[in-house]
């Protein structure tokens, strides 16, 4: 199969953009072809074994999977994490928060820092405070068994200290100031939403690491602003990655739970999608 073969099927799938780019990516991940040798035409000197291989890959693209599923990765803060279904794919603009929490506590200068990362996921949050902050000391929460496990994988892979707990973020304990810092990517979307959604998304990432009711959308920052108040240190920071749409919403109640007000940030695509509140 040449490049033109392989990507214009699946611009099908996805704008051609983003198929080329797709197909640029597995062929220098998982084949170790640059940018000039697919241009060189050097796809077609892959090996029978590793054609086949290829095949497979773009016959799982072709159903809409995730290329980072299909892969067994992503890319996240400079970093590769190990991802499958079960647990969240990182997403760009939740480096920004993990950028933000690094510059705070770069100003704050506490030594050894107690971190908490509520639902971890991949782990990719934590893992990156581990790495990023001196001396950082980081737990991490989530309640199913993929992420456990895929979060405590990722953190031995990549050298984090970083303790993997089960923990659900609706019943947390009752800490009394543990924490100098909290941070979170909690699900935010709406059911409401999913209309809009890309079928990619909705087919093959955890539906529970996503959606959250029409009715109660803030359930999740509820609960960890509550469990924040309290097991925050004074001065402590709670970091939220939320959605836009809610931003007010959560403004009042933060204010609400006690911490505030609240500073935003947008991410790198201008959506104010970044909250930090002090204790």
């Amino acid at each position: 199969m040449t490049y033109d073969e392989l990507w214009r099927p699946l611009a099908a799938v996805y704008d051609e953009g983003e198929a080329r780019a797709i197909v640029r990516y597995v062929l220098d991940v998982r084949f170790g072809l640059t940018a000039a040798d697919v241009y060189c035409g050097k796809v077609t000197q892959l090996s029978a074994d590793r054609q086949h291989e290829l095949g497979e890959i773009m016959r799982r693209l072709m159903q809409a999977e995730p290329v980072q599923y299909v892969l067994g990765e992503a890319d996240f803060c400079g970093r590769t994490f190990c991802v499958e279904p079960g647990v969240l794919i990182p997403r760009p603009e939740t480096e920004d928060l993990c950028a933000w929490a690094v510059e705070s506590a770069a100003a704050r200068r506490v030594a050894a820092p107690a971190l908490l990362d509520i639902g971890t996921g991949s782990g990719c949050i934590a893992v990156t405070l581990a790495l990023d902050i001196d001396g950082a000391r980081v737990e991490a929460w989530d309640v199913a068994d993929v992420p456990l496990r895929v979060a405590s994988a990722n953190a031995a892979r990549l050298g984090a200290e970083v303790s993997v707990s089960r923990v659900d973020a609706l019943r947390p304990p009752r800490d009394v100031a543990r924490w100098d810092m909290v941070v979170s990517n909690p699900p935010y979307v709406c059911l409401s939403e999913r209309a809009v959604m890309e079928p990619n998304v909705l087919a093959y990432e955890p539906a529970e690491a996503l959606f959250v009711p029409d009715d109660d959308p803030l359930r999740f920052y509820r609960a960890i602003a509550d469990y924040a108040s309290a097991a925050l240190k004074p001065c402590g920071e709670l970091f939220f990655e939320i959605n836009p749409l809610l931003a007010a919403e959560m403004q009042a109640m933060l204010t609400a739970a006690g911490l505030g007000p609240a500073e935003m940030r947008r991410d790198r695509f201008g959506r104010e999608r970044l909250l930090k509140v002090k204790k």
